[in-house]
C-alpha cells in the first residue's frame, strides 16, 4: 500500500511538473510557455480603459532632478483638456496618417505612390514638414520663470513657443503667451552667427530680418510657426536650469497643437536640446508614456546614477534622407512566444524609426499580415467589431470582464526582445470597440515607423552619444 501510495505520488509530480513545462502557468497575471517566455496576459477590462480623473503614477526616475511630468494632451490629468467630452479618435488617427505620410515621404526607399500622395496633401512650402505629437511636459523660460506646457517630439530638430507680439497670429493657448519684453534674460539671435547657419542646416533654409535670425518650421497636419530665433534661460526642474537655451520665439502661429504652447524638439541635430545640453547630460535622455490617458509618466536628462540593470540596449542607426529621427532595427515578432515567419529582409528593405509623435506603429505588409492571422487565430473566442480608421482586426468586449490578450514581442538587433504591455496591445475607442493597434505600410520598403503605443510603460533610454536605445520594463504605470 506505501508502495503503491509512492507510485501514484511520483505520478502526480510528474504530471504537475509537465503540466508546469508543457502548457503554462500563471503569474501575476502572465501566462509563460515552455522557455519562460510570455505567452498572453490576463486583465480585465476596466484596465484597458482611461479614467476620467487623473491618477498620477509613482515612477522610477520621479526623484530625479532633471525630469518632467508627461501627460496625454487629451487626457485627464492635462489643463488643455476644455471639458470632458470623449477623444475624437477620428480626428488624432488623422492627424497621425497626415505625419506618417511625411516622414515616409522623405524616405529614400518609400514607393513613388507614397511621395505622390505626400506631395498632393501637403503644401509646398519652406521649412521641415513632419507632425507634432500627444505627450506634454511643462518647463520654465525666461526671468523671471515663466511655466509653458510644450509637446515633446523626438522627431522634432526645434524647440519653439509662441511670442508676443502676435504680428501674424497665434492660436489658443492655455499658458499666458511668452512676452520676450518682460524677461531680463532674452536675446535675439544675429544673422550671421554658427546658430542661425545651424538653423539653416536643419530647417532647409532660414531668413533674417536686419540682422536677427528667423526660423520656420511646418508640420504634416499643417501647423506652422514662424518667427525669431533667439536664447533663452530654461528652466527644467528647480534645480536644473539651463542658461543662453536657443528656441524658437514664435509670432506668427497656426495650427493643431491642442492649447499647447509650443513643441519641445529632441531629435539628434545642432539645435535640439539633446545637442545644446550634451556638455551637461551627455547626450543621454529617457521617457516612460503611461499605459492610458488618465496617467502620467516622466521625461528624464541625463544618467544620474546610470541605466537600471532591467534596461536593454539596442544598435541606433541612422536612416537615409531622414537623420532628424532615430534608426532602429527590428528583426522579428513573436506571438504567444512563438516567432513569426516573416522573411528577414522584409524589415531590412525599408529601414525603421522610432518615433514619441507617431501614435500607431506603421508594419511592413508581409509582417503586419503574419501578426494578424496569429493574433486573430489566438483571440478567435471572442466577438469581432467592426473595423474602424486604420484598425481591420478588432474586438467587442462589452460583455467581458476579464480577457486573455496574447502576447506580442519585438526583437530587435542585438538580442533585445520587448514584451509589449496590454495597453501596447490594443487601441482603445471603448469597450465595444478595442482594435489591434497595429497597421500596415503600402509596401514592405516603406519606413517602418515604431510608435508611442507600443512604447507605453517602458522606460526608453536614448544614449545618443554611444548610439544606443534601451528598453526597460515598468517604469510607469
Amino acid at each position: 500500500m506505501e508502495g503503491s501510495f509512492f507510485c501514484v505520488s511520483k505520478r502526480v509530480l510528474l504530471f504537475l511538473s509537465l503540466h508546469v513545462l508543457m502548457t503554462c502557468f500563471m503569474h501575476q497575471g502572465y501566462t509563460y510557455g515552455v522557455e519562460g517566455k510570455i505567452a498572453s496576459h490576463t486583465v480585465s477590462v476596466s484596465s484597458l480603459l482611461p479614467s476620467p480623473s487623473c491618477s498620477p503614477s509613482t515612477t522610477k526616475a520621479s526623484n530625479q532632478k532633471s525630469t518632467m511630468e508627461v501627460i496625454h494632451k487629451h487626457g485627464p490629468c492635462s489643463q488643455l483638456v476644455q471639458d470632458h467630452n470623449p477623444l475624437n479618435h477620428t480626428k488624432i488617427l488623422l492627424q497621425d496618417e497626415s505625419r506618417v505620410k511625411w516622414i515616409q515621404s522623405q524616405s529614400s526607399n518609400s514607393s513613388d505612390s507614397l511621395k505622390a500622395s505626400a506631395v498632393a496633401h501637403l503644401p509646398a512650402k519652406s521649412g521641415i514638414t513632419i507632425g507634432t505629437g500627444n505627450y506634454l511636459v511643462t518647463v520654465g523660460l525666461g526671468t523671471p520663470k515663466k511655466d509653458l506646457t510644450l509637446i515633446f517630439d523626438t522627431g522634432s530638430p526645434l524647440t519653439w513657443t509662441q511670442c508676443k507680439p502676435c504680428v501674424g497670429s497665434c492660436y489658443t493657448q492655455s499658458d499666458p503667451i511668452f512676452n520676450p519684453s518682460q524677461s531680463s534674460s532674452y536675446s535675439n539671435v544675429s544673422c550671421g552667427s554658427k546658430s542661425c547657419s545651424q538653423l539653416t542646416s536643419v530647417l532647409g533654409g532660414s531668413q533674417c530680418s536686419g540682422a536677427t535670425c528667423l526660423f520656420s518650421i511646418r508640420y504634416g497636419d499643417n501647423s506652422s510657426s514662424i518667427g525669431f530665433l533667439a536664447t533663452e534661460k530654461l528652466t527644467i526642474s528647480p534645480k536644473e536650469v539651463i542658461d543662453n537655451f536657443k528656441f524658437g520665439c514664435g509670432e506668427n502661429n497656426q495650427g493643431l497643437f491642442g492649447r499647447a504652447a509650443g513643441l519641445i524638439g529632441l531629435s539628434d541635430n545642432n539645435i535640439s536640446i539633446v545637442e545644446q545640453t550634451a556638455a551637461k547630460y551627455g547626450k543621454y535622455f529617457s521617457y516612460c508614456l503611461p499605459s492610458s490617458t488618465s496617467s502620467t509618466g516622466h521625461l528624464t536628462f541625463g544618467k544620474d546614477s546610470g541605466a537600471p540593470s532591467s534596461v536593454s540596449f539596442t544598435p541606433l542607426s541612422t536612416v537615409p534622407q531622414s537623420s532628424q529621427f532615430y534608426g532602429i532595427s527590428i528583426v522579428g515578432i513573436s506571438v504567444e512566444g512563438n516567432p513569426l515567419s516573416i522573411p528577414s529582409t522584409v524589415f531590412s528593405s525599408g529601414g525603421a524609426i522610432i518615433d514619441s509623435g507617431t501614435v500607431i506603429t506603421r508594419l511592413p505588409p508581409t509582417a503586419y499580415s503574419a501578426l494578424r492571422t496569429a493574433f486573430r487565430k489566438a483571440m478567435a473566442n471572442y466577438t469581432t467589431a467592426p473595423a474602424v480608421s486604420l484598425f481591420d482586426t478588432c474586438y467587442n468586449f462589452s460583455k467581458e470582464s476579464i480577457v486573455v490578450i496574447p502576447s506580442i514581442t519585438f526583437s530587435f538587433a542585438e538580442g533585445v526582445d520587448i514584451d509589449l504591455d496590454p495597453s501596447g496591445i490594443f487601441y482603445v475607442e471603448r469597450a465595444s470597440q478595442v482594435c489591434l493597434a497595429f497597421a500596415a505600410n503600402g509596401a514592405d520598403s516603406d519606413l517602418v515607423i515604431y510608435g508611442n503605443v507600443q512604447q507605453k510603460t517602458f522606460e526608453v533610454v536614448y544614449d545618443v552619444a554611444r548610439r544606443k536605445l534601451g528598453f526597460g520594463p515598468n517604469g510607469c504605470y
